[in-house]
């Protein structure tokens, strides 16, 4: 693969701030750049605004003087399409309208030489849609940068029904050259990143209008016991909730109205209401100067128990959890007689706990059993989510409390629902990942990388498959199913195969 050369020209039609950042990459990594809006004078403003930056960037000792002076150079305004006929790359960063690319791209293609690649830096749109009209359709690419483009490492490479491979080779190899993390995706909805992460923010809304937990809670939860770097519900506001919304409605009609994208009634009413997270002042949260952010319901301090029984011999995702009470100074007693039900801590009022699956903790048995959540890591995580069964009592979860808490941890007692948060959460991303690894959107390798860098995610979806485990992830989601028919949380094929070679292996 061959980047384009260092001096030749990088277009960027479109000022605002992704039209600026992406033009910084280019213009820093090297290019001359020439900026187009249609907007008068817009694109002059632009060009100021990038060497402000620049200045920045001096200041911080990440750039020399020279290469500020040199940079500046290389950067120019245009008046009309007309200027980029030079190009070798041109990046349209324009309103997500269709009809407003597609017209865009065919003013360019009557203007930039055959041999230019033409690149959209569209998150929802239709690549293949966009290029459809195009006389050369070929040399015609998704360009996925992620905001801010100076910092954010990913680019998705996108390659459209007619895309020719060769093209996407030349881009993916270009933005590689300019310092970015390219991966390789086919013009699916969404792509990767917003097809993979969709059940991040839907479990969690859902969660909250099943009244399962407050905002404040589920983010803490999702934080500090799954390892995200922001919970969904403080994540969406600073994206915006009318940006976050508007991606998940265009993804769940590209995949027409398939039950796994399912839009949420709240956040809907949010966009209606005008509560669009920071930006307006108020979302989930009160952002307004000396609001106070509510805090994660988080139980009082108590006693842990002298002693616990453990069922079973401790396997699976929370295995470790046995090695931490012994450490913690919890008397530990083995019973490794195997049960239908798998491991479980015996407290010493008669409550078990086990590890969520995909049934509610009072429809599992009629003795009094507590759940508690999925961690991705339990020694880092600080926080712990429990469950309790209609029949456990207040002592019974108090002792449950205790234990955790003996263990490091905060914790919080919500209401009884299959899958908890974490494990939910987690189970319906690895199914999206496989499911649209297997379906040739992306490698694994790619979708790892993908989620990794492009929404900070502690691992990758396959990463957290080969560690949890393929036959428990389809068993949680198997189980949720049944309890909740209509399509949602039925596990993909992909994820049942997964599964059973796994068990074979074994």
């Amino acid at each position: 693969m061959t980047a384009i050369e260092l001096g030749r020209t990088v277009a960027v039609v479109g000022t605002g701030t992704m039209g600026q950042g992406i033009a910084q990459v280019a213009l820093v990594a090297g290019h001359p750049v020439r900026l187009y809006d249609a907007a008068e004078g817009r694109a002059a403003e632009a060009a100021r605004a990038i060497g402000a930056r620049l200045d920045r960037l001096v200041e911080k000792g990440r750039l020399d003087a020279a290469g500020r002076d040199a940079a500046r150079a290389r950067l120019h305004p245009a008046t009309s399409t007309a200027e980029l006929a030079d190009s070798a790359l041109v990046i349209e960063a324009i309103l997500e309208q269709l009809d407003a690319k597609q017209k865009l791209f065919a003013e360019l293609e009557s203007v930039v030489p055959d041999d230019c690649l033409l690149a959209t830096n569209t998150s929802s749109l239709s690549v293949t849609a966009v290029a459809g009209a195009l006389r050369l359709p070929g040399r015609f690419v998704g360009l996925h940068f992620f905001n801010p483009a100076p910092l954010l490492p990913l680019v998705e490479v996108v390659q459209g029904h007619a895309t020719d491979p060769a093209a996407a080779d030349r881009a993916q190899a270009t933005v590689a050259a300019w310092g970015k993390t390219p991966v390789r995706s086919a013009d699916t909805p969404g792509f990767i990143v917003n097809r993979v992460a969709r059940p991040f923010y839907a479990e969690a809304f859902r969660l909250l209008e099943e009244r399962v937990a407050d905002p404040a809670t589920l983010d803490a939860v999702l934080r500090e016991c799954g390892g995200f770097a922001m919970g969904p519900f403080e994540l969406t506001d600073l994206i915006g909730q009318d940006v976050n919304e508007a991606v998940t409605r265009s993804v769940y009609d590209s995949f027409f109205q398939d039950p796994k994208f399912r839009p949420s009634l709240a956040q809907r009413r949010l966009v209606e209401a005008g509560l669009l997270g920071r930006k307006s002042g108020r979302g989930w949260y009160d952002h307004a100067d000396g609001a106070e952010r509510p805090a994660p319901h988080t139980a009082e301090p108590a006693p842990a128990p002298a002693s616990v029984v453990v069922h079973g011999t401790p396997a699976g995702p929370a295995a470790v959890l046995r090695e931490m009470i012994e450490e913690a100074g919890v008397k530990v007693t083995h019973d490794r007689a195997p049960g239908a039900s798998g491991w479980s801590v015996r407290l010493p009022g008669g409550a078990r706990l086990v590890l969520t699956g995909g049934h509610v903790a009072t429809g599992d048995t009629d003795e009094p059993l507590i759940r508690f959540d999925l961690a991705l890591d339990y020694r880092a995580a600080t926080r712990i989510a429990l469950a309790p069964s209609h029949r456990a009592t207040p002592e019974q979860v108090r002792e449950a409390v205790g234990l955790f808490q003996a263990l490091g941890k905060k914790v919080s007692v919500v209401d009884d629902v299959p899958g908890l948060i974490v494990a939910r959460t987690v189970a319906m991303i690895v199914d999206f990942a496989v499911d649209a690894a297997a379906r040739g959107v992306a490698s694994p390798e790619d979708v790892d990388t993908a989620m990794r860098l492009g929404v900070n995610y502690p691992g990758g979806p396959f990463e957290w498959t080969e560690r949890l485990g393929a036959h428990w992830l389809w068993g949680l989601l198997d189980s949720m199913h049944h309890q909740s028919p209509g399509g949602r949380y039925a596990p993909s094929w992909a994820l049942r195969r997964r599964a059973d070679i796994e068990r074979q292996v074994l």
